[in-house]
C-alpha cells in the first residue's frame, strides 16, 4: 500500500480508480464491509483501490472539546487498511480550508480534479462537506453530473453478548469500551480491541506483591473502563514490527487506580504476563488486546486480601482465554 500525504502525490494514482472516503476510526466490521465492496469492484474493473481518510478527525480541528476518542491511532489504521488490500491511502490534513468546502466544491476541487475516480463506494450514512451538509443522495447527484458511479453499502449490524442486535459504529464501540464491554466491542470490530504504547517504569507495587507487571504509557486512544481484564500482549522494538508480529502472550490486565494503596495513585494500565522468562522488555512497544472483562476495580482491606484476589484473577484469565493460546 502506498501512502500519499500531500496533494502533489495524488497525481500518481491510477485514473478511474475505485475510491472510498471516510475517517475509518476503528476499521470495524461496517468499515470492512465498505472496504471489501470497493476492493471487489476495483479487481473487477482491473483498476486501483484508493482510500481517503482525514487526519486528525475533523472535530479535533472544528470543535476539539467534542472530538471523539481515538480507537485506532494512525499507524494502526494504516496497517489495518493495508490488510484490506488498499493500493493507495491518501491522508488528507483536516484544515479549516478543506473542511469549509461545500459538498459540491469538495467533490469538484478535490475528488474530480485530483483523483478522477470511476466509482465511489460509501456507507448509507455518509456525510461530507461543510457542516456535513452533503449526504449519500447529494453524492449520487454529483456523480451523475461529474461522471462517476456511486455504490451504497448498507450499515453493518451485530448481535452482542446479551443477544440484542445493534448497528455497528465507532460511537457505539467507544461507549462499549467506556463500560468495559470489551467482548462486545470485539464483535463490532471483528477483532479484539488493541491498546498500543511504550512500556514504562512503574512503582514496583506488582513486583512486591509477587505479580510483576508491564506498565503502559497512557496512549492517545480510548482506554477501556476501569477494571480487571483477560487478554493477550505482544511486544516489539518498534511500533511497525509490533503490528506484523503474531506474538500472543496470555495476560491479566488492570486498568484504573490502585485504590488499596491510597487515593493519590494515577490511572495505571498494567499487564501481568501469565508466562515466565520473557526477558527484559524495558522500553519496548506493547500491544494489549482485550478479550474479556473479569471484574470491577475495588479497594481491598489488606495487602494479603489483594494478593489472594490477584491470584484468582490470573486463574480466571487463563480460563477465559482461548485454549489453543494457553502456555
Amino acid at each position: 500500500m502506498k501512502i500519499i500525504d500531500n496533494i502533489s502525490g495524488i497525481g500518481k494514482i491510477q485514473k478511474r480508480c475505485v475510491l472510498t472516503i471516510g475517517n475509518f476510526d476503528g476499521v470495524h466490521i461496517g468499515h470492512q464491509k465498505i472496504l471489501k465492496t470497493a476492493g471487489q469492484i476495483a479487481r473487477q474493473k482491473k483498476t486501483a483501490f484508493a482510500v481517503v481518510t482525514f487526519e486528525p478527525h475533523p472535530l479535533a480541528v472544528l470543535n476539539p472539546a467534542k472530538a471523539p476518542g481515538i480507537l485506532t491511532p494512525l499507524k494502526l489504521k494504516e496497517y489495518l487498511l493495508s490488510q484490506m488490500g488498499v493500493d493507495y491511502l491518501i491522508l488528507l490534513p483536516s484544515t479549516i480550508e478543506l473542511l469549509a468546502l461545500s459538498p459540491n466544491d469538495f467533490v469538484d476541487r478535490f475528488v474530480v480534479q485530483n483523483i478522477k475516480p470511476s466509482v465511489l463506494v460509501e456507507g448509507d450514512d455518509f456525510n461530507f462537506g461543510q457542516g456535513r451538509g452533503g449526504n449519500i443522495n447529494t453524492l449520487k447527484d454529483l456523480g451523475k453530473e461529474k461522471g462517476f458511479d456511486v455504490i451504497v453499502v448498507a450499515s453493518a449490524v451485530a448481535k452482542v453478548g446479551d443477544g440484542t442486535t445493534v448497528e455497528v459504529s465507532s460511537t457505539m464501540i467507544r461507549m462499549m469500551l467506556a463500560q468495559g464491554r470489551v467482548a462486545d466491542a470485539a464483535i463490532e470490530l471483528g477483532r479484539p480491541y488493541r491498546l498500543i504504547g511504550k512500556i514504562i517504569s512503574g512503582r514496583g507495587v506488582g513486583k512486591c506483591l509477587g505479580f510483576p507487571t508491564l506498565n503502559m504509557e497512557r496512549p492517545n486512544q480510548v482506554v477501556p473502563g476501569a477494571g480487571v481484564y483477560a487478554g493477550f500482549v505482544g511486544t516489539a522494538d518498534t511500533e511497525d514490527v509490533l503490528f506484523r508480529a503474531n506474538q500472543r502472550i496470555p495476560a491479566a490486565y488492570s486498568v484504573g487506580k490502585a485504590e488499596t494503596f491510597g487515593d493519590d495513585y494515577p490511572m495505571l494500565i498494567e499487564a501481568h504476563l501469565l508466562i515466565e522468562n520473557v526477558g527484559d522488555l524495558a522500553g519496548k512497544w506493547l500491544a494489549m488486546d482485550f478479550i474479556e472483562r473479569i471484574r470491577d476495580q475495588k479497594r481491598f482491606v489488606s495487602k494479603e486480601t489483594l494478593i489472594e484476589q490477584i491470584g484468582i484473577d490470573c486463574k480466571q484469565a487463563m480460563q477465559v482465554l482461548p485454549r489453543d493460546c494457553k502456555v
